[in-house]
């Protein structure tokens, strides 16, 4: 694309940029359905149903491929590899899949602050691998990060032009308050004719591309670039790169709030491609154009003293790259990586671990869990954590994989899973300490692990440990927390213990020491412990009971749900904690096995505001298919294969994800010759934004002139963890006839 053809593109992008004002959110809601209502029924006084009507036909209109696997017409994350489509990009409702719910939470301390920080850059087999797949995807072992107390930067990698990253990836970092970069990169020759095409001219040129990155990053709500020239420039071109990189940064920070741009040590001030392991005066322009800047891999110890004087104040804007697979002439890698991390933090700079994957990619799959724990526990000493500041704080331990889904104690399937393990990034929940993995210190030991009995997701945390003969209980810190408190919070702990134990649980909470601090309803547990032990709630509020219906009860499978009120003015909570006793007389050893389903610390105002209404479920994008074979259970009814679009209208900034099921008309649940019934609709999988996409549902053919019918269910998640009762679920019924 010549320098020419860059400058005219400038109209158009003022143009999108005008309509980029408004929040993606609002654009999205405001998008035209793409499918004309065809009858609209009145169902009662009180409420109206969208009913749309179909003829079942096997032509449809094909999806863009760019955001729909072609294959089953999953909605997939995109890259855009060439200037031309980078210019030409303007959000859609197709876009809409791959914008983040999730906004990047306030956290301490801030990404602001002089403490080194520690980015990671997830390459892994050159990107958009399952991840891609954004309502998640079936694979036999997938891989999974779950450290995120230990970094601050999340870089998504590939060697595409423009890399986004998978929508799934920032919803689980922002969830951990880990701001997420995508790539701008540019290689060999190729890449040396897309560098002159729009760094080569004027300020239009460069100014066009850098305003483009800007909007692709707040539209998905992401924040910021790494920039990666990894090919040489003409002079004209390495003179205006800092120009481009201060325009992108300081437009950037106009955008997107905590936005960064980064930069990678390979083209020197004279344009040169020759990396330089280190911060110099060869390449410092372009440190001090941008927010940071990403050392190679080469170093050794006396390039980190040079490069003391040369960061000066800004010593932890510099990371200091380690390749993770130990390429090259390194200092550690592998499970060696904490030597390269040792000299990093003694001179007090930033880290970058590129490729931490190499514990997934390079090692026994059967293992992954293992030897991920032990890669991140290798360099706890080193990876400082950070705390998350806002309430509600809801989790269930769901590391977003797994055979099965249980929703509240009751499996409610996956249908991806029917084939083997379902992977969905985006549905991990907040993850606990996991580096604080054994305690001994005369109070007995705690352990914590990964498990996949599950009360709500796929997994839970599975906590073993022993109680001495003599000695306190003993106790494991779950989470860091820097929250100011409201004058009444209510806590809640799903639990089971293993197996007859007269062992019991507590939930526990550290405060600040403010001295303003005033605490009711909870007890400390000694005289100089900041560790407070909270009282269960015997009376659940009535007025509160949409939150408390649960409390106090025993569910199948053995899991106890525990609630507790706890009163505070002008404190800050700071830890959570899980504590074991031993019962009453016991003088020996008592060893116990737990499993924590979910914890939630909840405002107590916030539970008495109205819940919005999920509204306008409309259907799109319908496409019939004949299944390939029929499914268990008798030969008759012909099943079909329903793929559509979902769309609704509902305030994201309440609700943690949607849960999307369906109801089958007569006939059409496989298998079976009835309707599942209003008490039980058949669950279909998640959304975290106001549309959702099924696909290949196995409906039943009733022949020509017989409606079939298929229900539609929207249900809100909303943060505080409350349960909606089905009759406030968004609905909508699609009414389909075979022709004759």
């Amino acid at each position: 694309m010549e320098a020419a053809a860059v400058a005219e593109s400038l109209a158009a992008s003022r143009r999108r940029k005008r309509r980029l004002q408004a929040g993606p959110e609002d654009r999205l809601e405001r998008a035209p359905i793409l499918k004309i209502v065809s009858q609209r029924i009145c169902v009662d006084e009180a409420q109206e149903e969208m009913v749309f009507r179909e003829v079942v036909s096997f032509s449809p209109d094909p999806l863009p491929d760019r955001y729909y696997d072609k294959d089953t017409t999953s909605p997939i994350s995109f890259y855009l590899s060439s200037l031309e489509e980078l210019l030409a990009w303007t959000p859609s409702v197709d876009d809409g899949f791959n914008v983040a719910l999730e906004p990047l939470v306030c956290r301490q301390p801030p990404l602001s602050s002089r403490r080194p920080r520690t980015l990671l850059c997830h390459d892994m087999m050159g990107g958009y691998l399952d991840d891609r797949f954004i309502q998640g995807s079936t694979v036999p072992s997938p891989y999974s990060f779950y450290h995120w107390q230990y970094i601050d930067i999340f870089v998504y990698f590939s060697h595409h032009l423009v890399t986004i990253p998978p929508v799934g990836w920032t919803n689980a970092a922002h969830r951990h308050s880990v701001c997420v970069l995508g790539t701008f990169i540019t290689e060999w020759s190729e890449g040396g004719k897309l560098c002159e095409a729009f760094l080569a001219g004027d300020e239009r040129s460069y100014r066009a591309v850098a305003d483009q990155l800007v909007r692709i990053a707040q539209f998905f709500r992401f924040d910021g670039w790494l920039i990666n020239i990894e090919n040489s420039l003409s002079l004209a071109a390495v003179g205006n790169m800092p120009l481009f990189l201060q325009y992108l940064t300081a437009e950037l920070h106009r955008a997107v709030p905590a936005g960064l741009v980064l930069w990678y040590d390979s083209v020197v001030q004279s344009g040169q491609l020759k990396w330089q392991d280190e911060l110099n005066e060869h390449n410092r322009a372009f440190f001090q154009a941008c927010d940071g800047f990403f050392t190679n891999y080469n170093w050794k110890e006396e390039h980190l003293e040079r490069m003391l004087a040369q960061a000066g104040e800004r010593r932890v804007d510099v990371y200091v790259g380690v390749d993770v697979f130990a390429r090259g002439n390194v200092v550690g890698g592998q499970f060696n990586t904490d030597k390269s991390l040792e000299l990093i933090r003694k001179h007090g700079f930033s880290v970058a671990l590129f490729a931490p994957g190499w514990v997934y990619e390079c090692l026994e799959k059967k293992d992954f869990f293992q030897n991920q724990d032990k890669f991140w526990s290798l360099l706890g000493r080193y990876l400082p954590t950070h705390s998350v500041c806002v309430l509600p704080f809801v989790t269930s331990f769901c590391l977003g994989l797994g055979a099965r889904r249980v929703c509240y104690g009751q499996v409610c399937g996956h249908p991806m899973a029917r084939g083997g393990q379902w992977y969905h990034p985006g549905a991990q929940e907040l993850q606990t300490l996991f580096g604080e993995h054994l305690k001994r210190d005369g109070r007995g030991w705690v352990k914590t692990h990964c498990c996949a009995d599950a009360w709500n997701g796929s997994s839970s945390l599975l906590i073993r440990g022993a109680i001495p003969p003599r000695g306190g209980p003993p106790f494991s810190r779950l989470f860091s927390l820097q929250v100011p408190m409201p004058p009444k919070v209510f806590l809640s702990l799903v639990y089971k213990l293993e197996g007859p134990t007269a062992v019991t649980v507590a939930l526990e909470l550290s405060t600040g020491d403010a001295s303003s601090c005033h605490i009711g309803s909870i007890s400390a547990l000694n005289e100089t412990s900041q560790r407070r032990s909270a009282r269960p709630l015997r009376v659940p509020p009535a007025k509160l009971a949409r939150w408390t219906n649960r409390c106090g009860q025993q569910f199948s499978g053995g899991w106890v749900q525990r609630c507790y009120e706890v009163s505070l003015r002008d404190c800050l909570l700071q830890d959570l904690f899980i504590s074991f006793s031993r019962p009453l007389g016991s003088h020996q050893e008592e060893t116990f096995v737990c499993r924590l389903g979910e914890i939630q610390v909840v405002d107590a105002k916030s539970l008495l505001s109205p819940l919005p209404e999920v509204q306008a479920v409309t259907i799109s994008h319908v496409r019939w298919q004949l299944a390939a074979s029929e499914p268990e259970g008798p030969p008759a009814p012909t099943w079909l294969q329903l793929s559509c679009t979902l769309h609704w209208a509902y305030p994201l900034s309440q609700v943690r994800c949607f849960w999307i099921h369906c109801w089958r008309g007569p006939g059409g649940s496989p298998g079976s010759g009835q309707s599942p019934g209003p008490e039980k609709p058949a669950f279909l999988g998640l959304a975290f934004t106001n549309q959702y996409r099924v696909v290949d549902l196995l409906v039943a053919d009733r022949g020509p002139g017989r409606d079939g019918r298929v229900d539609f269910l929207v249900q809100p998640v909303p943060r505080e963890g409350l349960l909606v009762p089905q009759a406030e679920w968004g609905r909508v019924a699609l009414l389909y006839t075979s022709s004759a």
